[in-house]
This record gives C-alpha cells, structure tokens and sequence, in this order.
C-alpha cells in the first residue's frame, strides 16, 4: 500500500488550468446562466460548429459522455444486438462497456508492442461473419495505425469507429484523429485534452446519413418533439459544458503543445535508465494525454515517488478481457500478451499543460536516484 503524504508535484492539477483561464470561462458560464436556455441551446450548435471546424468535418453532434459516444456512434453506424466489433483489451473499460450497451458482442485483441494501440495483423484472426466494426483506440494521446485497419475494413465492408477519448488534436499520416473513420467518439472528462467540468461527449462524421441518426438517438428519437422515429436515448452535452468547451477548444493546441514539450523534457530527463519510454511511430503527431513509461518494477518505483510527494497512476491496472464483468466473454490469462505484459509495468507520471517545466527533472532525478539506489 502507497503511504500517503503531501503532493508536491500532482498527477493532475485541474485547478490550475481553470484559473489560467478563469476570466474566459467564468463570462461563458454566466452567458448560459443568464440566457435561461441549459439544454440543447445556442451554446451547444456553437460548439458543436467550431469543433467541427476545427477537425475539418461537416458534423459534430454532442452528446453526454464519451462512453456515450462510443455507444452512439456504433448504432448511428448500423451496429445493434448479435453483431460482433472487434476493438483492444488495453484501454479505459468505457470502449468495451459501450459496445454491449450496443447489445453487439466485444472481440479483444492485442495490441502493437511499442505503441500499445491495436495490432492490425490481430485482425484477420478475430473476425467472422459477425463482425460489422472495428473501435481503433487512439492512446494516451498517440494514434492508432489506422491505415492497415481501414484497409482491413474496406476489404471486408466493416465501419470504423475511432476512439479519440485521449488524443484531441493528435495526428496520423498529417490527419487529426477522428477524421478517417466512418465516425469518431470524443471525451470530454476533466482530465481530457479537451475537458470539460463534468461529462460531456461528441461523436464527429463526415457522413449526413450518420449525424441525422446521431441526433435522433441522443434524445429519444425525436425529430418532432414528443414523436420518437426511432428508439433513442437521452445523451445530450448540457450547456453549461458546451459554453466551457468552446473556451477550452481555443487553447487546446496550445496546451497539446506544451504536454509536447514537457514530453521532450521527459524524453531527455529519463533517457539511459532502464525504462521504456513512449514510442511515437514517425509520422505521428503525439499529444500526451499521458506520459506512460514501463518498468518490471513498477509498484516499487510508484512507492519511491509517492514517498517524494510525486503523483502517479496506472493506465490500466487490469487488462478488460480478466476483469470480472467480462469473464464471461471467454479469455483467459495469457490470451493476449502483449497487453497483458503492459499492464503489470507501465506507470503515468505527471502529465498536464500547467506542469512546471521543471516538473521533469524532479521526477527524473527521484527516478534515476530509484535505479541507483
């Protein structure tokens, strides 16, 4: 058990960021309180206008939670009870969760051994005729290969759905995420790139078809208030969190630019030790939700740091094909290795924009005095 004391430097400081930008966000707060209008108003099309803008796709529909988004975006897509989506055991639990709150049955596989985003040669042992989706995980900031998945889909007629929960404004082949896919599911969780301060989702398409379904299901189904066309649900992305957004969208590159930064610093700082650091695949635009590096000795370094007041988390502990809820979908231990391998060692240092720059060094020299302990 980690002892506790005082964080001298946080994994996450959320307050900080909120009183960077105070005077912006307390004005777009006050606009929605003032205008008496808290759902599916004025400050959600602004929103939903500008990150459309901002990604470069016509549509932008948002909607109550990145989970949500993820389920959203899967039945806007055709995907419903029986049918089969393959997507990564390695990621937060919500991408699996929305699938069978789709009534559609997870295929987990592994995923790639330096990038830890999904394996495209795992692809053509998981599919069947059930399949109708791939869910690529954008981790921890970094893009999944997208190009030998949408190949593989296109060969075999299946949607793709990106999960860009941890990588607003990362770029693959020159692309921003969520740009490439049949449709793309957003977070906007406090600690996300883009946060929010609560919950608060978005799914992005660049097909009409799609975002018509999309705002049909994230209230009930209505076109004509009252009158449900479809079975939908009630998923929508309140004011109060549209109004922030739109204020934290005009800072987001610039932020993303100095998680970059503190990455490099990172980079630098821990190079020599024996740890492997974040691999960016070259082509890639990195956005650093997280920092993850992996050692053997993982929960022994996590107590030396936590005992210097240095925050630190793990992303994630217990890979979803062996946690309990999911038992029942068949794996077993030593299914997927590669994953399973990553979640016994990797550790998330500290990781935000309004780190200090000398935030790195500090936690390199209490890691490298670990090692030469």
């Amino acid at each position: 058990m980690i002892p506790a004391t005082v964080e001298t430097i946080p994994f996450v400081d959320l307050k900080a960021a909120y009183h960077r930008l105070q005077s912006e966000i307390d004005a777009a707060v006050a606009t929605v309180l003032e205008s008496g209008w808290y759902i599916l108003g004025a400050e959600g099309q602004v929103f939903e206008a500008a990150f459309a803008r901002y990604l470069g796709l016509p549509h932008v529909v948002g909607v109550a939670s990145g989970t949500d988004a993820v389920l959203l975006a899967l039945r806007a897509c055709g995907v419903g009870p029986g049918d089969e989506v393959i997507t990564v055991s390695h990621t937060a639990v919500a991408t699996v969760a929305a699938i069978e709150l789709c009534g559609a049955i997870p295929r987990l596989v592994d995923v790639e051994p330096d990038t830890l985003t999904l394996a495209p040669q795992a692809l053509e042992k998981a599919i069947t005729g059930r399949t109708k989706a791939i869910i690529p995980v954008h981790l921890y900031g970094g893009p999944a290969d997208l190009r030998p998945i949408l190949t593989f889909a296109e060969e075999h007629g299946l949607m793709v759905i990106e999960d860009c929960a941890q990588a607003h404004g990362a770029r693959y082949a020159g692309r921003l995420v969520g740009t490439l896919g049949d449709a793309a599911a957003f977070s906007f969780y406090p600690t996300k790139n883009l946060g929010a301060m609560g919950d608060g989702g978005a799914v992005a398409t660049s097909r009409a078809d799609v975002a018509e379904r999309l705002r049909l299901l994230r209230q009930y189904g209505w076109r004509e208030r009252y009158i449900s066309e479809a079975a939908g649900f009630n998923s929508r992305l309140d004011e109060l969190q549209a109004a922030i957004l739109r204020v934290r969208l005009l800072h987001l590159d610039a932020e993303n630019e100095a998680r970059r930064r503190l990455a490099v610093a990172y980079d630098e700082q821990l190079s020599g030790l024996p740890l492997t650091l974040p691999v960016v695949r070259r082509g890639d635009h990195h956005v650093y939700h997280l920092y993850a590096i992996r050692t053997a000795r993982r929960e022994e370094l996590r107590v030396h740091l936590r005992e210097r007041g240095i925050g630190t988390a793990v992303h994630y502990p217990v890979p979803v094909h062996l946690q309990p809820a999911y038992a029942r979908l068949g794996y077993r231990r030593g299914s997927l290795p590669v994953t399973e391998g990553a979640a016994l060692s990797l550790l998330s240092l500290p990781m935000y924009p309004d780190l200090s720059p000398d935030a790195p060094a500090i936690v390199a020299k209490a890691i490298t005095q670990f090692f030469n302990a």
